[in-house]
């Protein structure tokens, strides 16, 4: 599932920014978050980020459960993903969203075992659906960084 390179990042990194760098770099993404999930005010702060323009990082800095991809793929703890974030008119993404200038995005829940730990996110430049296999390693990305939340 992971190439060589990524599986020694997942095994021996232990700061989130190197982490999501090496993750942004295998799924060939320009842009990527994750957020630490506080039980206590029910919402997701994030922890580590890559190449979020300035203006946005203030308003994706705390995330409500269930708003925006990240809130959403939180409560469902199930993966989100938006083919075109300019054209999207699910509700999923947040109108600010755009503002990143990304395409193709990708929440997935950063899960300890049925425990939510946080969120990772992705994005491209380009519309992008992010195939069964893309998203599973993902997840599986989100599974083995959970105890470095």
């Amino acid at each position: 599932m992971f190439t060589e390179r990524m599986e020694r990042i997942l095994e021996n990194e232990h700061e989130l920014s190197a982490i999501l760098d090496g993750i942004l770099d295998e799924c060939s993404c320009a842009v990527g978050t994750i957020h630490r999930f506080d039980q206590e005010t029910n919402a997701l702060y994030i922890v580590a980020h890559h190449g979020l323009p300035d203006m946005l990082l203030e308003r994706v800095g705390t995330i409500p459960m269930g708003k925006g991809m990240a809130g959403i793929a939180a409560e469902r703890r199930e993966p989100v993903q938006v083919c075109n974030l300019q054209a999207d008119e699910s509700g999923a993404a947040k109108p600010a969203a755009r503002e990143a200038r990304m395409e193709g995005s990708l929440t997935v829940p950063i899960l300890d075992g049925d425990t939510l730990r946080g969120t990772l996110g992705i994005a491209k430049p380009v519309a992008h659906e992010f195939t069964a296999e893309e998203v599973a390693m993902v997840m599986e990305a989100g599974r083995r960084i959970a105890t470095k939340l």
